[in-house]
């Protein structure tokens, strides 16, 4: 099986198509809500975006908006980073969410933008959000901690601005391999690259940034996020191979393969073709601050795993579609798994039997909706999962695959 794209990557190459210019040929483009949220986003701001074949080409001028407003959907990826470069002409620009995109924070953009000489207004930092700009580069300094999602539009921007002789300053900066990956895209579009102090600084020099005029092609790479919860399911419940997954991409997530290896899982990566079986499994530690994403399925593995495993990294969790960490307590515990909060770790005890059926609730978060279900593949009964369409957010073909591995999945159409 393969596993689907990137939606990291494939909204990250939406954004560089459009402030890059010139023509892109993207290949193995992702179709996930998130995926098509970002293809919308370039276009009212002014990007061609057509569907040919297996490819999306996208000719763009830089950003032209031909809309007043955009809608980010339910991706906190896209508002983060699509902000800044909606900031970079002087239109005004209406900036809106659904679900639970309209209650997250978004006090970055009060704080930053006016020192880059955009106008700001937000809802007691929350959406519905206007910006104006243009964006001017200053010297800014920047807290890293909720999210680096801030710090790739701000990246971009400054590159599509031609900033010169300016730095952004960042302190605690989390998901770091989330820049790297930002900065491996920019630099495949030809943008105007920064100079990367060790992640306390990214310094724009005096080098003049040239539009790009001719095509060119980027292939978007498997997504480990969502490959992460099919190695799970290996692990506990069937043989899979996955084709697909970059051993050496710069996605975070793909520290799985860690977790997975100190489970004992029984586990051979070779190339791009990754083979799991199913066996017994102990109890493993993980520090998931720089990937906290895999929070769902490491928990799905740690409830089948012999004793008491240890991820790290909850504060990570709170402003996610759900509160994370209490959302996995709460419906985990609905299928006999334990689980215990303290400070930043979050303790997950194998169920000493096998887990219960019943029903739980994605609460409209994809990551629980898909954790849920690879848990359900230990369940002693059946596991109904209220709200299961959740996964359209990132990972829409993720119960037509667990079918291809042998799972029963029956869905009901209201």
């Amino acid at each position: 099986m393969n596993a689907p794209a990137s939606k990291s990557a494939m909204q990250r190459a939406c954004a560089a198509a459009l402030v890059a210019g010139g023509t892109t040929v993207i290949h193995n483009p992702g179709h996930s809500n998130d995926d098509q949220a970002a293809m919308d986003i370039i276009s009212k701001l002014g990007a061609s975006v057509k569907k040919e074949g297996d490819t999306i080409v996208v000719h763009s001028g830089g950003v032209r908006p031909v809309s007043g407003t955009i809608n980010c959907g339910e991706s906190g990826l896209s508002i983060r980073m699509f902000t800044p470069l909606a900031a970079l002409t002087n239109q005004r620009i209406s900036i809106t969410g659904n679900g639970s995109l309209a209650s997250r924070p978004m006090d970055f953009f009060d704080e930053v933008m006016p020192l880059l000489g955009v106008q700001v207004s937000t809802q007691g930092g929350r959406l519905p959000m206007t910006v104006q700009g243009p964006v001017v580069p200053a010297d800014i300094r920047v807290d890293g901690s909720l999210s680096s999602q801030f710090l790739t539009g701000l990246l971009m921007a400054y590159s599509a601005a031609g900033a010169h002789n300016v730095t952004i300053s960042v302190t605690n900066l989390k998901s770091r391999p989330y820049i790297d990956l930002t900065l491996r895209l920019m630099e495949q579009f030809g943008m105007k690259m920064p100079a990367n102090k060790a992640y306390q600084a990214f310094h724009f020099d005096d080098a003049l940034h040239l539009p790009f005029s001719g095509e060119r092609e980027y292939t978007v790479e498997g997504d480990w996020s969502g490959g992460a919860f099919l190695l799970v399911a290996g692990a506990i419940a069937g043989n899979i191979t996955l084709t697909g997954l970059d051993p050496f991409s710069a996605q975070a997530d793909k520290a799985v393969l860690q977790a997975l290896i100190d489970a004992g899982a029984d586990m051979t990566v070779k190339d791009n073709r990754i083979d799991v079986k199913a066996g017994p499994l102990a109890a493993f530690r993980f520090d998931a601050t720089d990937c906290p994403d895999l929070f769902p399925p490491l928990v799905a593995l740690a409830a089948c795993c012999t004793g008491t495993s240890v991820i790290t990294g909850t504060s990570r969790l709170t402003h996610k579609e759900s509160n994370r960490a209490l959302t996995l307590q709460e419906e985990f515990r609905k299928m006999a798994v334990a689980i215990r909060l303290d400070g930043d770790e979050m303790s997950v005890t194998g169920s000493a039997g096998t887990i219960l059926g019943g029903e739980v609730h994605s609460r409209h978060d994809h990551r629980i909706a898909m954790a849920c279900a690879v848990a359900g593949l230990r369940a002693a009964g059946e596991l109904r999962i209220i709200g299961a369409e959740a996964v359209d957010k990132s990972y829409p073909d993720f119960y037509a695959h667990l079918m291809q591995l042998g799972a029963n999945v029956y869905t009901e159409i209201s």
